[in-house]
């Protein structure tokens, strides 16, 4: 297995994710979205494998005037202003190769093992 979990320091679900896989014994690579975030491939990669741009997004963010932009402006434009304020995607993205979560998901999880 080869586990990304892209989060940040803060986010709880960040945090159980990380515990869940150091309970089993998995290796894992942490990417905090505060610092480094996504690359373009990464977070088109992961929409396609969990239904779309839309699915991606916190709609509990704080940044609500983000989020509403992004309704608004042209898909072309979309992904840049997300890639530009990773706070406003869901948390923790977690990859396995192709396959990946988004939010705390240990039931899909477990079926990687």
């Amino acid at each position: 297995m080869n586990i990304q979990i892209f989060g940040t320091k803060k986010c709880n679900d960040t945090k159980k994710a990380e515990r869940f896989f150091k309970e089993r014994g998995i290796k894992y690579q942490f990417v905090d979205m505060k610092e480094k975030g996504m690359s373009k491939g990464e977070f088109t990669s992961v929409a396609e494998a969990n239904g779309g741009i839309d699915n991606m997004l916190d709609q509990n963010s704080k940044d609500q005037d983000i989020l509403s932009l992004i309704k608004y402006i042209a898909e072309e434009d979309k992904l840049e202003k997300i890639l530009e304020n990773p706070q406003i995607i869901k948390t923790p993205v977690v990859r396995n190769g192709k396959k990946s979560t988004i939010g705390y998901k240990p039931d899909v999880w477990k079926t990687w093992e």
